[in-house]
């Protein structure tokens, strides 16, 4: 039996070509709705501080346990915003015995990151500007 080396369907693709920035290409509705229920999520000073506590954490794993004497909040709270960044697909849990394991999910941090990062070396857009508060040429004078 040979090893033979299978090709990877779309390796010379960019990231570009699945997930485009918001500078290269405008959202589409259903991109716009999920990445809107991402930042929904991180628009809470709780939660991102939450999701910091999780995503800074030696071995890259923390209980719920460790997290909720961090906040003046009661514990169903902390639950409550734990829940919400789990349902945003920013962190997985894992229950072990009576506590609850968190976790970054850093698929999703990265796909932001993506989403928000100016392709390298490309020029911002021209704004444009509105006809009112145009200069007029001397020409035109």
């Amino acid at each position: 039996m040979s090893k033979q080396e299978l090709p990877v369907i779309g390796q010379d693709a960019t990231v570009e070509d699945c997930c485009p920035t918001l500078l290269s290409a405008p959202l589409d509705e259903g991109q716009a709705v999920s990445l809107a229920k991402v930042f929904k999520a991180l628009g809470d000073p709780v939660r991102l501080r939450l999701l910091s506590m999780i995503a800074s954490r030696a071995g890259g794993e923390v209980c719920v346990c460790d997290l909720t004497p961090a906040f003046a909040l009661s514990q169903p709270t902390i639950s409550h915003h734990l829940k919400l960044l789990r349902e945003a697909g920013l962190i997985t849990s894992e229950r072990c015995g009576t506590w609850v394991y968190y976790r970054l999910l850093p698929e999703m941090t990265d796909r932001l990151a993506g989403v928000l990062t100016r392709p390298a070396g490309a020029p911002l857009p021209e704004p444009a500007v509105p006809a009112v508060l145009a200069v007029p040429d001397e020409a035109d004078a």
